[in-house]
């Protein structure tokens, strides 16, 4: 055989330095496991673009916009119903303000002793922790600060759990996709949708608007409201030694002034919010390190919608029992301001609830929405804002959606003993049932 001669195989140095150079490689990459694309029928994606098409059109019963803390439980909750949903996520993960946000723990599931929300959100939250290894509050113990009943989650886990969720309840999630614009039809709606390489059609019986602004409802011309002064977002982030995920509460830091409403306001919260961060390094500078950042600044408040009912604080302090109340809430009245936050604690035995028509645009008919864009003065909104409830309107939300979509009709006219029934199937809690 002959020998080879080129001048590497002759160095012995040239050995070493493949040797640092592969070694060092497999020990930066201890493993990698290997997944292909595949469409739901099974057959390959192809990894070329002009196969997979920039312009699309998707036919679904019910179309969820904004795939966030209300959202992914209401998509979720429309495809268990058996209804063809499609989810449409600007980012590239779900979860909102549970996760690129960073809040991650959710409260409260619980009131006075009892568990008043479950269903589809506290499984994703409960199957969080357990996958993580955490532990759960004791609700039958009634806390003595309301933080802490307070459920502190893995973030990472969380997100990852909703979309194989979504993907188990044959729901289509759409990320970097959104809204551009919409027209009535005499079956529901028409909208054109966009993300970098995508245009969609979409034809849909029904919309549910989970932006937290009530982005669509807006887009739509129905009406909206909000406060010229709006609550501060948080930044969430973390300085000193390791980060333990789900373990450990971050820093968080006021950006007043924060506003969501859209790309160009969202952009000077993020630039204001990170110099802040930065300042704060410089000042620790030698003694702490960055560890943890949030992708996303934290928004409590934005655009609310202006309902065929609005809760407002006395509702919402006292427990009022609406006749059409479709879920349970429970927070301290929690206004963030410039000098801070004073929660004002409700009275004992108080759960409040939301009612189906906080939820429904006001003249409208084949949308509704979910989350902290529920018909609601500042004050009430300021605890209904929080996630447990927010789930809670989302999967009330999804059922009302799936089940006007398969009656051919709105959901305010779906009948209310249904909506409960097929809540109650799907493990939430029924206001008066507990």
């Amino acid at each position: 055989m002959e020998k080879n001669n080129h001048p590497d195989n002759n160095d012995p140095s040239t050995g070493r330095r493949k040797f640092i150079q592969y070694g060092l490689a497999s020990m930066a990459i201890a493993s990698t496991t290997h997944v292909a694309l595949a469409r739901r029928d099974g057959t390959n994606v192809s990894s070329e673009p002009e196969e997979l098409g920039t312009d699309l059109t998707t036919d679904v019963d019910v179309v969820v916009v904004g795939g966030g803390t209300a959202g992914s439980i209401a998509a979720i909750q429309a495809g268990r119903a058996g209804a063809k949903t499609l989810l449409l996520e600007r980012s590239g993960q779900l979860g909102g303000m549970t996760t690129v946000g960073g809040v991650c723990y959710p409260g409260l599931f619980d009131a006075w002793g009892k568990q008043i929300i479950a269903g589809i959100g506290w499984e994703l939250v409960k199957e969080s922790v357990e996958l993580d290894g955490g532990t759960l509050p004791n609700f039958a113990k009634v806390p003595k600060a309301h933080h802490h009943n307070q459920v502190t989650i893995n973030q990472f886990v969380y997100s990852i759990l909703a979309e194989e969720k979504c993907v188990d309840a044959g729901v289509e999630i759409a990320y970097h996709e959104f809204i551009q614009n919409a027209k009535a039809t005499p079956t529901g709606w028409e909208l054109n949708c966009a993300g970098f390489g995508t245009n969609r059609r979409v034809r849909c019986k029904q919309i549910v608007d989970c932006t937290g602004g009530a982005e669509v409802v807006g887009l739509l011309g129905y009406k909206r409201m909000r406060e010229d002064e709006t609550q501060p977002g948080s930044y969430l982030f973390q300085l000193g030694g390791e980060h333990r995920v789900g373990r450990k509460q971050l820093h968080q830091i006021y950006v007043h002034g924060a506003d969501s409403t859209n790309s160009r306001t969202v952009t000077e919260a993020k630039l204001a919010g990170r110099q802040l961060v930065l300042e704060k390094l410089r000042e620790a500078k030698g003694t702490k390190r960055l560890m943890h950042l949030q992708p996303e600044p934290g928004f409590r408040e934005s655009y609310r919608i202006v309902g065929e009912t609005m809760i407002t604080v006395n509702d919402y302090t006292s427990g009022r029992k609406f006749d059409d109340a479709i879920c349970n809430a429970f927070y301290p009245v929690d206004l963030h301001t410039k000098t801070g936050v004073r929660p004002k604690p409700l009275k004992p035995g108080t759960v409040p609830t939301i009612p189906l028509r906080a939820l429904i645009p006001k003249g409208s008919r084949n949308i509704i929405v979910a989350g902290r864009c529920v018909s609601s003065d500042r004050l009430a909104n300021s605890g209904l804002r929080v996630q447990a409830p927010c789930m809670a309107m989302g999967q009330a939300a999804g059922v009302a959606a799936a089940l006007a979509a398969k009656k051919g009709t709105t959901p305010l006219e779906v009948p209310l003993a249904e909506i409960h029934q097929l809540l109650a199937k799907h493990g939430a809690i029924i206001p008066g049932k507990v």
